[in-house]
Protein backbone atom coordinates (compact mmCIF):
# COMPACT_ATOMS: atom_id res chain seq x y z
CA UNK A 1 0.00 0.00 0.00
CA UNK A 2 1.22 3.71 -1.29
CA UNK A 3 2.05 5.56 1.93
CA UNK A 4 -0.08 8.49 2.35
CA UNK A 5 0.72 12.02 1.64
CA UNK A 6 2.46 13.61 4.77
CA UNK A 7 -0.44 16.95 5.85
CA UNK A 8 2.88 19.06 5.13
CA UNK A 9 7.11 19.13 5.07
CA UNK A 10 7.21 21.87 6.45
CA UNK A 11 5.65 23.86 9.14
CA UNK A 12 6.87 27.04 7.01
CA UNK A 13 7.38 27.64 3.41
CA UNK A 14 9.20 31.20 2.40
CA UNK A 15 9.37 32.04 -1.11
CA UNK A 16 12.50 34.58 -1.99
CA UNK A 17 14.98 34.75 -0.06
CA UNK A 18 15.51 38.52 0.19
CA UNK A 19 16.36 40.18 3.76
CA UNK A 20 12.77 40.13 5.06
CA UNK A 21 12.40 36.49 4.16
CA UNK A 22 15.92 36.00 6.26
CA UNK A 23 14.12 38.32 9.22
CA UNK A 24 11.11 36.20 9.06
CA UNK A 25 12.93 32.27 9.53
CA UNK A 26 15.38 33.74 11.66
CA UNK A 27 12.52 34.46 13.99
CA UNK A 28 10.43 31.13 13.36
CA UNK A 29 13.10 28.67 13.39
CA UNK A 30 14.26 30.38 16.39
CA UNK A 31 10.96 29.69 18.06
CA UNK A 32 10.94 25.34 17.05
CA UNK A 33 9.43 25.52 13.68
CA UNK A 34 10.91 24.02 10.59
CA UNK A 35 11.65 26.02 8.23
CA UNK A 36 12.57 26.55 4.46
CA UNK A 37 13.59 29.68 2.04
CA UNK A 38 13.54 28.97 -1.52
CA UNK A 39 15.30 31.40 -3.20
CA UNK A 40 15.27 31.31 -7.22
CA UNK A 41 19.26 33.21 -7.76
CA UNK A 42 22.49 31.18 -6.40
CA UNK A 43 22.65 33.45 -3.33
CA UNK A 44 19.96 35.06 -0.28
CA UNK A 45 19.58 38.87 0.32
CA UNK A 46 17.78 40.37 -2.46
CA UNK A 47 18.61 43.93 -2.91
CA UNK A 48 20.66 43.97 0.25
CA UNK A 49 23.66 42.67 -1.11
CA UNK A 50 27.17 43.70 -2.07
CA UNK A 51 28.79 42.87 -4.71
CA UNK A 52 32.24 43.44 -6.57
CA UNK A 53 30.65 44.92 -9.99
CA UNK A 54 34.23 45.41 -11.55
CA UNK A 55 36.18 42.50 -12.28
CA UNK A 56 40.09 42.94 -10.71
CA UNK A 57 38.95 45.90 -8.67
CA UNK A 58 39.17 45.40 -4.68
CA UNK A 59 35.68 47.45 -3.97
CA UNK A 60 32.42 45.95 -2.91
CA UNK A 61 29.52 47.94 -3.29
CA UNK A 62 26.17 47.80 -2.03
CA UNK A 63 24.79 47.48 -5.61
CA UNK A 64 20.89 47.97 -5.03
CA UNK A 65 19.91 49.22 -1.90
CA UNK A 66 22.74 51.28 0.21
CA UNK A 67 21.24 52.82 3.48
CA UNK A 68 19.28 51.99 6.79
CA UNK A 69 16.91 53.56 8.54
CA UNK A 70 13.87 51.68 9.20
CA UNK A 71 15.62 48.38 10.45
CA UNK A 72 14.51 48.28 13.93
CA UNK A 73 16.56 47.78 16.67
CA UNK A 74 14.08 45.24 18.95
CA UNK A 75 15.12 43.17 14.84
CA UNK A 76 18.99 43.35 15.71
CA UNK A 77 18.61 42.63 19.45
CA UNK A 78 16.16 40.02 19.33
CA UNK A 79 18.50 37.81 16.23
CA UNK A 80 21.60 38.83 17.85
CA UNK A 81 22.82 40.67 14.65
CA UNK A 82 26.87 42.18 14.85
CA UNK A 83 25.96 44.64 12.67
CA UNK A 84 27.55 48.25 13.05
CA UNK A 85 25.34 51.54 11.68
CA UNK A 86 27.68 54.67 11.23
CA UNK A 87 25.73 57.63 11.70
CA UNK A 88 26.70 60.70 9.20
CA UNK A 89 27.67 64.13 11.04
CA UNK A 90 26.46 66.12 7.53
CA UNK A 91 22.70 65.83 6.14
CA UNK A 92 22.94 66.89 2.97
CA UNK A 93 25.08 69.65 1.14
CA UNK A 94 22.67 70.60 -2.06
CA UNK A 95 24.67 73.37 -4.77
CA UNK A 96 22.36 75.79 -6.20
CA UNK A 97 21.22 74.83 -9.34
CA UNK A 98 21.36 78.74 -10.55
CA UNK A 99 24.93 79.22 -9.50
CA UNK A 100 26.35 76.16 -7.66
CA UNK A 101 29.46 78.41 -6.57
CA UNK A 102 27.22 78.53 -3.72
CA UNK A 103 25.49 76.09 -1.51
CA UNK A 104 23.75 74.48 1.43
CA UNK A 105 25.25 72.61 3.36
CA UNK A 106 23.31 70.74 6.64
CA UNK A 107 25.78 70.11 9.26
CA UNK A 108 23.97 68.58 12.35
CA UNK A 109 26.97 68.94 14.85
CA UNK A 110 27.54 72.91 13.50
CA UNK A 111 24.03 75.01 13.21
CA UNK A 112 25.63 78.18 12.49
CA UNK A 113 27.43 76.93 9.65
CA UNK A 114 24.44 75.06 8.58
CA UNK A 115 22.81 78.77 9.31
CA UNK A 116 25.68 80.56 7.16
CA UNK A 117 25.49 78.37 3.93
CA UNK A 118 21.70 79.18 4.24
CA UNK A 119 22.70 82.37 3.97
CA UNK A 120 25.07 82.27 0.59
CA UNK A 121 21.94 80.82 -0.98
CA UNK A 122 19.19 82.61 0.15
CA UNK A 123 20.18 85.98 1.49
CA UNK A 124 19.50 85.09 5.16
CA UNK A 125 19.81 82.95 7.66
CA UNK A 126 15.77 83.03 8.16
CA UNK A 127 15.30 80.09 6.10
CA UNK A 128 17.52 77.88 8.02
CA UNK A 129 15.66 78.44 11.16
CA UNK A 130 12.56 77.65 9.17
CA UNK A 131 14.47 74.55 7.67
CA UNK A 132 15.20 73.46 11.31
CA UNK A 133 11.58 74.68 12.94
CA UNK A 134 9.91 72.30 10.07
CA UNK A 135 11.81 69.03 10.69
CA UNK A 136 11.45 69.94 14.58
CA UNK A 137 7.61 70.18 14.28
CA UNK A 138 7.53 66.98 12.45
CA UNK A 139 10.17 65.21 14.69
CA UNK A 140 7.29 64.20 17.32
CA UNK A 141 5.91 61.83 14.29
CA UNK A 142 8.82 59.60 13.82
CA UNK A 143 8.52 59.14 18.01
CA UNK A 144 5.20 58.43 18.42
CA UNK A 145 4.91 56.28 15.09
CA UNK A 146 7.82 54.02 14.92
CA UNK A 147 7.62 52.19 17.81
CA UNK A 148 4.15 50.76 16.39
CA UNK A 149 5.90 49.73 13.06
CA UNK A 150 6.60 46.11 15.08
CA UNK A 151 3.19 45.76 16.24
CA UNK A 152 0.05 45.07 15.39
CA UNK A 153 -1.90 47.45 13.27
CA UNK A 154 -3.10 50.49 15.35
CA UNK A 155 -6.28 52.12 14.25
CA UNK A 156 -6.08 55.61 12.49
CA UNK A 157 -7.81 57.11 15.01
CA UNK A 158 -6.00 56.01 17.75
CA UNK A 159 -2.68 57.22 15.74
CA UNK A 160 -4.10 60.32 15.12
CA UNK A 161 -5.30 61.04 18.79
CA UNK A 162 -1.98 59.95 20.11
CA UNK A 163 -0.08 62.19 18.18
CA UNK A 164 -1.81 64.85 19.74
CA UNK A 165 -1.61 67.72 17.21
CA UNK A 166 -4.35 67.92 14.62
CA UNK A 167 -2.28 70.69 12.21
CA UNK A 168 0.84 68.21 12.19
CA UNK A 169 -2.19 65.41 11.25
CA UNK A 170 -3.79 67.24 8.33
CA UNK A 171 -0.30 68.46 6.74
CA UNK A 172 0.93 65.10 6.65
CA UNK A 173 -1.90 62.59 6.18
CA UNK A 174 -4.85 64.63 4.41
CA UNK A 175 -3.43 67.32 2.49
CA UNK A 176 -0.69 67.17 -0.50
CA UNK A 177 3.30 67.58 0.74
CA UNK A 178 3.90 70.46 -1.26
CA UNK A 179 1.13 72.41 0.61
CA UNK A 180 3.02 72.25 4.09
CA UNK A 181 6.39 72.83 2.46
CA UNK A 182 5.08 75.97 1.11
CA UNK A 183 3.72 77.39 4.27
CA UNK A 184 6.98 76.30 6.27
CA UNK A 185 9.87 77.20 3.90
CA UNK A 186 10.23 80.37 2.03
CA UNK A 187 12.97 78.96 -0.25
CA UNK A 188 12.61 76.83 -3.76
CA UNK A 189 16.13 75.14 -2.64
CA UNK A 190 15.01 74.39 0.62
CA UNK A 191 11.60 72.99 -0.50
CA UNK A 192 13.06 70.55 -2.60
CA UNK A 193 15.50 69.18 -0.21
CA UNK A 194 12.55 68.17 1.95
CA UNK A 195 9.84 66.66 -1.10
CA UNK A 196 13.22 64.46 -2.11
CA UNK A 197 12.26 61.99 1.00
CA UNK A 198 8.84 61.69 -0.94
CA UNK A 199 9.66 60.68 -3.92
CA UNK A 200 12.62 58.14 -3.34
CA UNK A 201 11.43 55.66 -5.58
CA UNK A 202 7.80 57.08 -6.14
CA UNK A 203 6.68 58.67 -9.02
CA UNK A 204 4.71 61.55 -7.84
CA UNK A 205 4.69 65.48 -7.45
CA UNK A 206 4.89 67.72 -4.83
CA UNK A 207 0.57 68.55 -5.09
CA UNK A 208 -0.58 65.05 -6.18
CA UNK A 209 -3.90 64.50 -4.85
CA UNK A 210 -3.07 60.78 -4.23
CA UNK A 211 -0.78 61.34 -1.35
CA UNK A 212 1.58 59.32 -2.53
CA UNK A 213 4.26 61.73 -1.81
CA UNK A 214 3.21 61.76 2.08
CA UNK A 215 3.24 58.39 2.25
CA UNK A 216 6.75 58.13 1.16
CA UNK A 217 8.01 61.29 3.22
CA UNK A 218 6.72 59.45 6.17
CA UNK A 219 8.17 56.60 5.72
CA UNK A 220 11.48 58.12 5.49
CA UNK A 221 11.39 60.87 8.31
CA UNK A 222 10.13 58.32 11.02
CA UNK A 223 13.44 55.34 11.09
CA UNK A 224 14.38 54.76 13.66
CA UNK A 225 12.23 57.07 16.04
CA UNK A 226 14.77 60.13 14.84
CA UNK A 227 14.18 59.60 10.77
CA UNK A 228 17.94 59.51 10.44
CA UNK A 229 19.37 56.97 7.70
CA UNK A 230 23.08 55.14 8.40
CA UNK A 231 25.60 53.67 7.23
CA UNK A 232 25.79 50.12 7.62
CA UNK A 233 29.87 49.28 8.40
CA UNK A 234 30.75 46.37 5.57
CA UNK A 235 28.38 47.37 3.17
CA UNK A 236 24.28 45.89 2.67
CA UNK A 237 26.27 42.30 2.41
CA UNK A 238 26.68 42.65 6.20
CA UNK A 239 23.34 43.45 6.61
CA UNK A 240 21.97 40.26 5.02
CA UNK A 241 25.07 38.24 6.07
CA UNK A 242 24.27 38.71 9.53
CA UNK A 243 20.84 37.45 8.85
CA UNK A 244 21.38 34.58 7.04
CA UNK A 245 23.86 33.48 9.96
CA UNK A 246 21.11 34.07 12.35
CA UNK A 247 18.60 32.13 10.31
CA UNK A 248 21.09 28.86 9.37
CA UNK A 249 21.77 28.82 13.39
CA UNK A 250 18.64 28.99 14.72
CA UNK A 251 17.98 25.65 12.10
CA UNK A 252 16.36 27.71 9.08
CA UNK A 253 17.10 25.42 5.97
CA UNK A 254 18.44 28.11 3.02
CA UNK A 255 17.49 26.14 -0.54
CA UNK A 256 19.15 28.56 -3.69
CA UNK A 257 18.67 27.87 -7.05
CA UNK A 258 15.50 27.29 -6.27
CA UNK A 259 12.47 27.90 -8.84
CA UNK A 260 8.98 28.72 -7.35
CA UNK A 261 6.59 28.04 -9.84
CA UNK A 262 3.41 28.04 -8.17
CA UNK A 263 1.52 28.13 -4.67
CA UNK A 264 -1.87 26.83 -3.77
CA UNK A 265 -4.41 28.91 -1.40
CA UNK A 266 -3.50 25.55 0.82
CA UNK A 267 -0.43 26.02 1.45
CA UNK A 268 1.57 23.81 -1.29
CA UNK A 269 4.51 25.11 -3.16
CA UNK A 270 5.51 23.73 -6.24
CA UNK A 271 9.13 24.42 -6.67
CA UNK A 272 12.17 23.53 -9.42
CA UNK A 273 15.62 23.40 -8.37
CA UNK A 274 18.41 23.91 -10.08
CA UNK A 275 19.52 20.43 -11.46
CA UNK A 276 16.23 20.68 -12.63
CA UNK A 277 14.19 18.34 -10.10
CA UNK A 278 10.64 19.28 -8.98
CA UNK A 279 9.41 18.87 -5.75
CA UNK A 280 6.04 19.81 -3.99
CA UNK A 281 6.56 21.14 -0.29
CA UNK A 282 3.70 21.69 1.93
CA UNK A 283 3.72 24.36 4.20
CA UNK A 284 1.37 24.96 7.14
CA UNK A 285 1.67 28.49 6.39
CA UNK A 286 3.48 30.12 3.69
CA UNK A 287 5.32 33.33 3.42
CA UNK A 288 5.78 35.23 0.29
CA UNK A 289 8.71 37.16 0.19
CA UNK A 290 8.07 38.10 -3.43
CA UNK A 291 6.27 41.17 -4.49
CA UNK A 292 1.98 40.65 -4.08
CA UNK A 293 2.30 40.95 -8.46
CA UNK A 294 4.89 38.33 -8.64
CA UNK A 295 2.69 36.24 -5.68
CA UNK A 296 -0.81 36.58 -7.78
CA UNK A 297 1.34 34.96 -11.14
CA UNK A 298 2.43 31.88 -8.70
CA UNK A 299 -1.18 31.69 -7.06
CA UNK A 300 -2.40 31.12 -11.00
CA UNK A 301 -5.82 33.18 -10.68
CA UNK A 302 -6.97 32.14 -7.13
CA UNK A 303 -6.37 36.01 -6.10
CA UNK A 304 -7.17 39.06 -8.21
CA UNK A 305 -3.59 40.52 -9.63
CA UNK A 306 -2.77 44.30 -7.70
CA UNK A 307 -2.76 47.26 -9.21
CA UNK A 308 1.20 47.25 -11.57
CA UNK A 309 3.57 47.88 -9.77
CA UNK A 310 6.52 50.77 -11.25
CA UNK A 311 9.48 52.03 -9.96
CA UNK A 312 10.80 55.47 -10.63
CA UNK A 313 14.58 55.37 -10.14
CA UNK A 314 18.02 54.90 -11.61
CA UNK A 315 21.02 53.91 -9.78
CA UNK A 316 24.13 54.57 -11.05
CA UNK A 317 27.62 52.95 -8.91
CA UNK A 318 31.00 54.40 -9.73
CA UNK A 319 34.57 53.94 -8.38
CA UNK A 320 36.47 57.51 -8.36
CA UNK A 321 40.44 57.56 -8.51
CA UNK A 322 39.41 60.46 -5.98
CA UNK A 323 36.70 62.85 -4.95
CA UNK A 324 35.11 65.21 -7.26
CA UNK A 325 36.06 69.10 -7.27
CA UNK A 326 33.20 71.20 -6.41
CA UNK A 327 32.31 75.14 -7.79
CA UNK A 328 31.57 76.18 -4.53
CA UNK A 329 34.98 76.67 -2.72
CA UNK A 330 33.58 77.57 0.45
CA UNK A 331 32.67 73.64 1.26
CA UNK A 332 35.24 70.67 1.26
CA UNK A 333 34.37 68.04 -0.84
CA UNK A 334 34.54 65.61 2.32
CA UNK A 335 31.64 67.24 4.00
CA UNK A 336 29.98 67.98 0.49
CA UNK A 337 30.18 63.96 -0.21
CA UNK A 338 29.37 62.52 3.11
CA UNK A 339 25.88 63.76 3.32
CA UNK A 340 23.36 63.26 0.95
CA UNK A 341 24.52 65.74 -2.54
CA UNK A 342 21.54 67.21 -4.10
CA UNK A 343 21.72 67.64 -7.42
CA UNK A 344 19.23 69.79 -9.70
CA UNK A 345 16.52 68.45 -6.30
CA UNK A 346 14.54 72.10 -6.00
CA UNK A 347 10.93 71.81 -5.72
CA UNK A 348 10.22 73.31 -9.45
CA UNK A 349 12.87 71.03 -10.86
CA UNK A 350 11.15 68.32 -9.01
CA UNK A 351 7.90 68.72 -10.43
CA UNK A 352 8.76 70.02 -14.10
CA UNK A 353 10.93 66.46 -14.10
CA UNK A 354 7.61 64.80 -13.26
CA UNK A 355 5.72 66.51 -16.17
CA UNK A 356 8.30 65.31 -18.51
CA UNK A 357 8.93 62.14 -17.58
CA UNK A 358 4.84 61.59 -17.63
CA UNK A 359 4.86 62.73 -21.48
CA UNK A 360 7.60 60.19 -21.94
CA UNK A 361 10.80 62.54 -21.54
CA UNK A 362 13.75 61.99 -19.31
CA UNK A 363 14.01 64.95 -17.67
CA UNK A 364 16.44 67.54 -18.32
CA UNK A 365 18.39 67.99 -16.06
CA UNK A 366 17.60 64.84 -14.09
CA UNK A 367 16.97 65.38 -10.40
CA UNK A 368 19.09 63.26 -8.46
CA UNK A 369 21.01 62.26 -4.90
CA UNK A 370 24.67 61.05 -4.59
CA UNK A 371 26.16 59.36 -1.37
CA UNK A 372 29.71 58.43 -0.89
CA UNK A 373 29.58 55.04 1.33
CA UNK A 374 33.51 54.94 1.31
CA UNK A 375 33.89 58.65 3.44
CA UNK A 376 31.77 57.12 6.12
CA UNK A 377 32.61 53.50 5.83
CA UNK A 378 36.41 53.21 4.27
CA UNK A 379 36.13 49.36 4.91
CA UNK A 380 34.40 48.76 1.42
CA UNK A 381 37.56 49.36 -0.30
CA UNK A 382 40.68 47.21 -0.35
CA UNK A 383 43.95 48.30 1.55
CA UNK A 384 45.39 49.79 -1.82
CA UNK A 385 42.50 51.79 -3.28
CA UNK A 386 41.94 53.33 0.50
CA UNK A 387 45.79 54.25 0.15
CA UNK A 388 45.55 55.39 -2.85
CA UNK A 389 42.53 58.17 -2.35
CA UNK A 390 39.78 56.11 -4.25
CA UNK A 391 36.18 56.99 -3.33
CA UNK A 392 32.95 55.06 -3.82
CA UNK A 393 29.78 57.52 -5.35
CA UNK A 394 26.20 56.26 -5.55
CA UNK A 395 23.65 58.40 -7.57
CA UNK A 396 20.10 57.79 -7.02
CA UNK A 397 18.42 59.57 -9.84
CA UNK A 398 14.52 60.46 -9.24
CA UNK A 399 11.71 60.83 -11.35
CA UNK A 400 12.72 58.30 -14.38
CA UNK A 401 9.19 55.87 -14.11
CA UNK A 402 9.34 52.53 -15.35
CA UNK A 403 7.37 53.13 -18.46
CA UNK A 404 10.33 55.33 -19.83
CA UNK A 405 12.17 51.60 -19.91
CA UNK A 406 9.80 49.23 -20.71
CA UNK A 407 9.86 47.80 -24.31
CA UNK A 408 12.72 49.89 -25.12
CA UNK A 409 16.30 48.09 -25.81
CA UNK A 410 17.94 47.47 -22.29
CA UNK A 411 21.50 48.80 -23.39
CA UNK A 412 20.08 51.68 -25.52
CA UNK A 413 17.91 52.59 -21.95
CA UNK A 414 20.80 52.96 -20.05
CA UNK A 415 23.08 54.46 -21.94
CA UNK A 416 20.43 57.38 -22.14
CA UNK A 417 19.83 57.34 -18.51
CA UNK A 418 23.40 56.97 -17.84
CA UNK A 419 24.12 60.19 -20.05
CA UNK A 420 21.56 61.92 -18.03
CA UNK A 421 22.79 61.27 -14.25
CA UNK A 422 26.36 62.37 -16.00
CA UNK A 423 25.00 65.53 -17.58
CA UNK A 424 22.99 66.44 -14.52
CA UNK A 425 26.31 65.79 -11.99
CA UNK A 426 28.31 67.56 -14.08
CA UNK A 427 26.74 70.83 -14.12
CA UNK A 428 27.25 71.32 -10.31
CA UNK A 429 30.96 69.99 -10.80
CA UNK A 430 34.25 72.21 -11.28
CA UNK A 431 35.30 68.74 -13.70
CA UNK A 432 33.50 66.44 -15.68
CA UNK A 433 32.77 63.21 -13.65
CA UNK A 434 34.28 60.98 -16.56
CA UNK A 435 37.59 62.48 -16.02
CA UNK A 436 38.01 61.19 -12.45
CA UNK A 437 36.50 57.56 -13.09
CA UNK A 438 38.79 54.64 -11.85
CA UNK A 439 39.64 52.43 -14.42
CA UNK A 440 39.79 48.54 -14.34
CA UNK A 441 42.75 46.18 -15.15
CA UNK A 442 41.20 45.99 -18.53
CA UNK A 443 40.96 49.30 -19.18
CA UNK A 444 37.36 49.97 -18.72
CA UNK A 445 35.54 52.62 -16.95
CA UNK A 446 34.19 51.75 -13.07
CA UNK A 447 30.65 52.95 -13.43
CA UNK A 448 27.85 50.79 -13.81
CA UNK A 449 23.57 51.99 -14.64
CA UNK A 450 20.98 50.21 -13.03
CA UNK A 451 17.37 50.83 -14.30
CA UNK A 452 14.64 49.77 -13.32
CA UNK A 453 14.57 47.20 -16.47
CA UNK A 454 17.56 45.86 -14.57
CA UNK A 455 16.00 45.78 -11.55
CA UNK A 456 13.11 43.43 -13.10
CA UNK A 457 15.32 40.70 -14.63
CA UNK A 458 17.99 40.51 -12.07
CA UNK A 459 15.67 40.82 -8.96
CA UNK A 460 12.39 40.11 -10.13
CA UNK A 461 11.00 43.45 -9.09
CA UNK A 462 8.30 43.82 -11.21
CA UNK A 463 7.90 47.35 -12.88
CA UNK A 464 11.61 47.38 -11.08
CA UNK A 465 9.39 48.81 -8.09
CA UNK A 466 11.53 48.94 -5.08
CA UNK A 467 8.54 48.84 -2.68
CA UNK A 468 6.72 46.25 -4.64
CA UNK A 469 3.78 48.44 -5.02
CA UNK A 470 2.40 51.81 -3.38
CA UNK A 471 2.94 52.36 -0.21
CA UNK A 472 0.28 52.27 2.63
CA UNK A 473 -0.08 54.32 5.60
CA UNK A 474 1.26 52.95 8.48
CA UNK A 475 -1.74 52.19 10.29
CA UNK A 476 -4.92 50.56 9.51
CA UNK A 477 -8.42 52.27 8.82
CA UNK A 478 -10.77 53.05 11.64
CA UNK A 479 -13.31 50.21 9.95
CA UNK A 480 -10.47 47.94 8.79
CA UNK A 481 -11.44 43.96 9.68
CA UNK A 482 -8.17 43.39 12.20
CA UNK A 483 -9.61 39.64 13.05
CA UNK A 484 -7.16 37.11 12.20
CA UNK A 485 -3.20 37.29 13.04
CA UNK A 486 -2.53 38.28 9.72
CA UNK A 487 -5.01 41.18 9.42
CA UNK A 488 -3.70 42.20 12.74
CA UNK A 489 -0.26 42.35 11.51
CA UNK A 490 0.03 43.75 8.15
CA UNK A 491 0.56 40.88 6.02
CA UNK A 492 -2.61 39.15 4.99
CA UNK A 493 -3.67 38.07 1.68
CA UNK A 494 -6.85 36.39 0.06
CA UNK A 495 -6.04 33.74 1.67
CA UNK A 496 -5.71 32.22 5.11
CA UNK A 497 -2.67 29.83 4.47
CA UNK A 498 -0.34 32.57 2.45
CA UNK A 499 0.93 35.32 4.05
CA UNK A 500 3.08 38.45 2.92
CA UNK A 501 6.60 38.86 4.55
CA UNK A 502 8.50 41.71 1.95
CA UNK A 503 8.33 45.14 0.77
CA UNK A 504 4.40 44.08 -0.15
CA UNK A 505 3.17 43.72 3.36
CA UNK A 506 1.59 46.97 5.38
CA UNK A 507 4.33 48.95 6.62
CA UNK A 508 7.21 47.18 4.11
CA UNK A 509 9.59 48.92 2.04
CA UNK A 510 12.84 49.63 2.42
CA UNK A 511 15.81 48.05 4.34
CA UNK A 512 13.56 47.15 7.45
CA UNK A 513 12.91 44.02 8.00
CA UNK A 514 9.75 45.17 9.36
CA UNK A 515 7.60 42.84 6.76
CA UNK A 516 9.69 39.69 7.85
CA UNK A 517 9.30 40.42 11.94
CA UNK A 518 5.25 41.23 11.23
CA UNK A 519 4.77 38.00 9.07
CA UNK A 520 7.04 35.32 11.77
CA UNK A 521 4.78 37.32 14.74
CA UNK A 522 1.96 36.25 12.29
CA UNK A 523 2.57 32.87 11.80
CA UNK A 524 3.66 32.28 15.07
CA UNK A 525 0.36 32.45 16.43
CA UNK A 526 -1.43 30.65 13.75
CA UNK A 527 1.07 28.02 14.68
CA UNK A 528 0.01 28.10 18.06
CA UNK A 529 -3.45 26.57 17.05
Amino acid sequence: MASAVPAHTHDVVIVGGGHNALVASAYLARAGHSVVVLERLDHVGGAAVSERPWAGVDARLSRYSYLVSLLPRRVIDDLGLDIALMRRRYSSYTPDPSDPSRGILVDTADASATAASFGRVTGGTAEAGRFAAFYDRISPVARHLFPTVTEPLHRRGAVRRGLGDDALWEDLVERPLGEVLRASLDSDIARGIALTDGLIGTFSSADDESLRQNRCFLYHVIGGGTGDWDVPVGGMGRVSGELERAARAAGADMRTRAEVTAISPEGEVEVVFGDGRPETLRGRVVLSGVGPTVLAGLLGGASAPPPAPEGAQVKVNMLLRRLPRLRDTAVAPEAAFAGTFHINETMTQLDDAYRTASGGGIPDPLPAEIYCHSLTDPSILGPELRASGAQTLTLFGLQVPHRLVAGVDRDAARAALLAAARASLDSVLAEPIADIVFQAPDGSPCIEARTTADLEESLGMVGGDIFHGLLSWPWASDDEPLKTPAQRWGVSTDHDRVLLCGSGARRGGAVSGIGGHNAAMAALEMLRV
